[in-house]
């Protein structure tokens, strides 16, 4: 995974940024090219509204950026306003959920808005002795890292280097980038979520357990412990993340769901730059996915 950045000034002044990753799944020579995308993380961003800034941000990449087989550009707020703009550049648009969470709310609300099977889970987290805290070492980064090895495995999905986690670590400040929080039972680390602060808000970002443990509940008392901390840490709104496409079965956001938070749709944007290849591969991760379990 290789990140890159385009920069729009107007004299001497930053007026917007793009941020994108190429992520390559193999290294083999032709595989490479076949397993490689680009993201566009949250999309352009302008430090006021401005269509201008925007066009002028993906005429940049279109014309610099290096060859993948499509480009998606995964939205973190409500981009419709620039929704022509990415048409003129031949992106689709498609309906993508996440789910917000209000931390400005009271913890008996947020308490209540939990669904009662998870609230009893959580309850006999904590009597397995299950305990969720906020760590800042590599060491436990590390620990973390090797839980979602094992869990991505298992889904079959890409993972990003170790190297990302420690860099978004090694950068983070009081109010920006990475925190990372531990289920620990037993003086073992079994589960984690990584999130992204900025401002005053909290993303999910990357989280499992190890499944010798879920019996003992991490996943169901990670997420309402870092709400607590969020709160406590003044920030006003936890995302959860991708909750997939509407209408379409999706067990990730039935869990997630039932946390409490609203369903919004920021929407994704997608461009095949090869389509006959981009559609071959597409057909090839489905296969791969279901038949190297």
């Amino acid at each position: 995974m290789t990140p890159y950045y385009s920069l729009a000034r107007v004299g001497d002044e930053l007026v917007g940024v793009l941020l994108y990753f190429i992520q390559v799944q193999s290294a083999r020579p032709l595989l490479s090219f076949l397993s490689s995308r680009s993201i566009i993380w949250g999309g352009p961003v302008t430090k006021v509204p401005d269509c201008d800034i925007v066009e002028g941000l993906l005429h940049y990449y279109k014309s610099s950026k290096p060859s993948t087989i499509y480009t998606q550009v995964r939205n973190l707020v409500d981009t419709s306003s620039y929704r022509d703009v990415f048409r003129k550049f031949d992106y689709t648009y498609e309906e993508h959920l996440t789910i917000l969470v209000d931390l400005t709310r009271s913890e008996d609300e947020l308490w209540k808005g939990v669904y009662p099977k998870r609230r009893n889970q959580i309850r006999r987290a904590r009597k397995e002795g299950c305990t969720v805290g906020r760590q800042t070492t590599v060491a436990a980064l590390r620990a973390c890292y090797s839980i979602l090895e094992e869990v991505y495995s298992r889904a079959k999905l890409p993972l990003p280097a170790l190297s990302h986690f420690e860099a978004l670590l090694r950068f983070a400040d009081d109010r920006s980038g990475l925190r990372v929080f531990t289920v620990t039972w037993q003086d073992q680390i079994i589960g984690c979520m990584l999130c992204l602060a900025y401002g005053d808000q909290l993303f999910d970002y990357y989280a499992g357990a190890y499944s010798a443990h879920y019996k003992k509940y991490p996943n169901d008392l990670l997420p309402w412990e870092v709400f607590m901390w969020a709160r406590k840490h003044n920030f006003s709104l936890f995302d959860f993340g991708g909750a997939g496409k509407p209408g379409v079965p999706y067990g990730v956001r039935d869990y997630k769901k039932q946390f409490g938070g609203t369903l919004v749709s920021h929407g994704r944007y997608e461009k095949p730059h090869f389509p006959y290849l981009f559609r071959l591969f597409k057909k090839m991760f489905e296969f791969w996915q279901q038949y190297s379990r």
